[in-house]
């Protein structure tokens, strides 16, 4: 990480940035559609040594063998026992049990795959071409910001809190712009939840008034246009605006969007408002008749229940509100 801000060294992440974007599409066809990412999954590695369970001794791994498993081959240690053979490889700390060596090994291949996995969806972010055997918190700005663009969302996540640790490094701000500004990259909806959830705290990565209008412009143009939900992005930024920026920021902006031509947009426009209305009570009045207005006027049935329920709840100070409506393409 770099010693001191630097404006050029903003610069130049940005840009390479959108280069790494603008290769990943031509080398994929093209394709700037968004893909529907899956849940994130927690990893935690390595697993608990199952030869704890069975009370297997230092002196019982007496034997070696070798197994080859993902285009690899590890160096295993062996213990016979009366509770079954383990194998265990140090090189990826984990180990196995089965009634035979086969079996046992067999089964290491197996669970470990996920770790493999990992390493190689790293891999394919950052253009390598052998699994990544390093540790994400050791990369340089530009690979952390490719990987929020990975295949893997946990890989992703932890890309998220390593920037937002190094946050006071003033370099990341262009970058994270690209991202919640793109529409070409299709991994681009895991990539913009990471950004906004770093703008959460904003203070930390904008250092003037006029870079906050820069980052809020770019969620405002995010929830405006928007064509899918696609990891809950679009819900998150309207929370965002709305529970981290209300009153003169959030409440206006989403007030806005409840006029957008994405019906995705004013759903996510009318939830905001009501993180908007817990912070700043004095815009109750004014939230409330604007989404009366959704109420009657909006094109889509769905968000015409939605907002007159919504300004119910604020309208009365609830301190829960109606669950968003979830549409029928979308299920």
């Amino acid at each position: 990480m770099p010693n001191a801000p630097s404006a050029e060294l903003a610069e130049q992440l940005a840009k390479d940035l959108q280069a790494y974007i603008d290769a990943y599409v031509d080398a994929h066809g093209g394709s700037t559609t968004s893909v529907k990412p899956g849940h994130r999954v927690p990893f935690h590695w390595p697993p608990h040594p199952i030869s704890y369970k069975y009370h297997v001794l230092r002196s019982d791994w007496s034997g070696t063998s070798t197994v080859k498993m993902y285009g690899e081959e590890f160096d295993l240690q062996v213990a016979r026992t009366p509770h079954g053979v383990f194998v265990r490889c140090d090189d990826i700390w984990h180990e196995e049990r089965g009634e035979t060596l086969e079996q046992a090994t067999q089964n290491l291949i197996e669970t470990s795959k996920p770790y493999f996995d990992r390493q190689f969806a790293i891999a394919e972010s950052l253009g390598m071409s052998t699994r990544f055997k390093g540790h994400i918190s050791e990369l340089d700005p530009l690979s952390l910001m490719k990987l929020l663009y990975c295949t893997d969302r946990d890989v992703a996540n932890e890309a998220r809190t390593v920037i937002e640790l190094h946050g006071s490094d003033h370099i990341f701000l262009p970058a994270l712009l690209i991202v919640l500004n793109g529409r070409k990259h299709p991994n681009r909806r895991s990539a913009q939840w990471c950004v906004l959830d770093l703008f959460e705290d904003m203070s930390s990565f904008c250092k003037t008034q006029e870079e906050i209008d820069s980052a809020v412009a770019a969620i405002r143009s995010l929830i405006w246009d928007a064509e899918d939900d696609y990891a809950r992005t679009i819900y998150k930024a309207g929370v965002v605006v709305g529970g981290h920026l209300p009153g003169t920021i959030g409440g206006p902006l989403l007030i806005d969007c409840l006029n957008a031509p994405s019906r995705i947009a004013r759903r996510s426009a009318i939830h905001g408002l009501f993180h908007v209305v817990e912070w700043s009570q004095q815009m109750r009045e004014s939230v409330v008749a604007a989404i009366r207005k959704v109420a009657k006027h909006d094109p889509e049935p769905l968000l015409r229940e939605y907002a007159e329920a919504m300004a119910n709840d604020i309208e009365s100070a609830a301190f829960d509100h109606i669950a968003e409506p979830v549409f029928e393409d979308e299920e």
